[in-house]
């Protein structure tokens, strides 16, 4: 990486090159190098918790030197769609929030009517890959968490396709200020997130700047449209119909996993694994819910949401999992770029 440790966090001539990827290329990638073998094998190491500080996202923040690389990280999320960022070194660069996740491929099925386009119309099925993260330093139950599931859907079911495609990509997320879901079963991941500022505690100052810098970076910080998913596959001179709100919640017959302080990633493998066995036993289910009908209150730091009428429209399955090195560091999800009528290209913000 690059001497501040931080790696290619601006835009870069990767990104610029990006026209698209295989699904397996992304997938493989993200497999490579898992931090254990075999999870909960004997003798594998601990899965590693990288820090979230103050410090690295201040670095280059004053007038003078090297540019703003909170801020440059910021925008390059919603100006670069590339899939995988290796950087020069080939050791990708480190993420200034969300860095420690998992994760996790499988599909995305629509099975119910619905008035939206694209992959959101019903019969949709598609390749998916996802990351699961928490947005700070604390993964372990018990403690205030802002967990996070984000995700990019190919147009496709050939895992070997040869064509590279440019995949939908989707946020969603907890509370931005955090919450106390001891269980994942439990976790409402919406791209229209709570936003509750004094529960980061010490991380306040991370998280006011984080507010500050996405500001400068697009728009609209706390929501993150959905109009991706609805143009996928869409035929040209079709009208975008994308929904405003989306939430992913865990089906209610997975599982509750039990363990103290229980990290999620360990939480997650056993949705899907066996301890000491690779091969993955069971499948991890999101349900998929819409709504068109939802108010915002509050400032920016206290913002509170309320929604009616969520209708489930179809699920996510999970298939596999893993905690790796370039799940971490490699692997890139594009933010959409903020429109000020969702289905209007010609109203995005930034260009």
């Amino acid at each position: 990486m690059e001497p501040n440790g931080l790696g290619p966090q601006g835009f870069a001539d990767e990104d610029a090159r990006y026209r698209g990827a295989r699904f397996s290329e992304v997938r493989d990638a993200t497999f490579a190098n898992p931090y254990q073998m075999v999870w909960g094998g004997k003798n594998e190491p601990p899965l590693p918790v990288y820090k979230v500080t103050l410090s690295n996202v201040l670095v280059g923040v004053l007038p003078f030197g090297k540019p703003h690389q909170f801020l440059a990280a910021a925008r390059r999320t919603v100006d670069s769609h590339a899939d995988l960022r290796w950087g020069a070194d080939r050791k990708g660069y480190r993420r200034l929030l969300h860095p420690n996740g998992i994760c996790l491929t499988g599909f995305w099925e629509i099975t119910e009517e619905n008035p939206f386009s694209g992959y959101f119309r019903k019969g949709s099925r598609a390749l998916a890959i996802a990351r699961y993260s928490t947005c700070c330093t604390e993964t372990r139950r018990g403690h205030y968490r802002s967990l996070s599931l984000v995700g990019k859907i190919y147009p496709t079911l050939d895992p070997n396709h040869a064509e590279p495609f440019i995949p939908a990509n989707f946020i969603t997320q907890q509370d931005l200020g955090g919450e106390k879901t001891d269980y994942i079963n439990d976790a409402e991941f919406r791209n229209a997130p709570d936003t509750r500022s004094w529960r980061r505690g010490l991380g306040v100052p991370v998280f006011l700047t984080t507010g500050a810098v996405f500001l400068r970076a697009d728009k609209q910080p706390s929501i993150r449209q959905l109009y991706e998913i609805a143009e996928l596959g869409k035929p040209k001179g079709e009208t975008t119909r994308a929904p405003e709100f989306m939430r992913l919640l865990v089906a209610p017959e997975q599982p509750r996993i039990e363990g103290e302080a229980l990290d999620f990633r360990d939480e997650i493998m056993a949705q899907v694994f066996d301890k000491g066995d690779p091969k993955p036993k069971r499948t991890l289910v999101f349900n998929v819910e819409v709504t068109d009908e939802g108010t915002t209150r509050g400032l920016p730091v206290f913002q509170r949401r309320s929604f009616k009428n969520w209708r489930r429209i179809g699920r996510m399955v999970f298939e596999n999992a893993v905690a790796s090195y370039n799940g971490d560091f490699v692997i890139h999800f594009h933010h959409p770029i903020w429109r000020d009528d969702r289905n209007d290209p010609a109203t995005a913000t930034r260009r």
